[in-house]
């Protein structure tokens, strides 16, 4: 048992877990947002598989993705969804928001 006065000691790996959560991009908000649709940075899932919509990073990964869950199904990789040419950030629009009832009162 420490006492008030003593201060507690951390381990190397505390500080290091530490270190990695506040620098490691865990996919909230408008960065997130960006990383998953993949237009500015390159995202981490390119392609989806149409039959299970499980997504995956290049081709090479779906092919051992598909001979493990779809064997009887012949691999074709036409049929898969590139998702960063198919996702587009919505624009915000012109209207005004409602406020924090959700009305337009002025």
């Amino acid at each position: 048992m420490t006492g008030k006065a003593k201060p507690k000691k951390h381990t190397a790996k505390e500080i290091a877990a530490k270190v990695d959560a506040a620098t490691t991009n865990r996919g909230g908000g408008k960065a997130g947002l960006a990383d998953r649709s993949g237009i500015e940075k390159g995202g981490h899932a390119k392609l989806e598989c149409p039959l299970c919509k499980v997504t995956g990073p290049d081709m090479k990964t779906m092919q051992i993705h598909h001979d493990a869950r779809h064997p009887k199904i012949p691999f074709d990789e036409s049929k898969l969804n590139n998702l960063h040419a198919t996702k587009v950030v919505a624009e915000s629009s012109s209207k005004p928001k409602p406020g924090v009832r959700g009305s337009l009162k002025n």
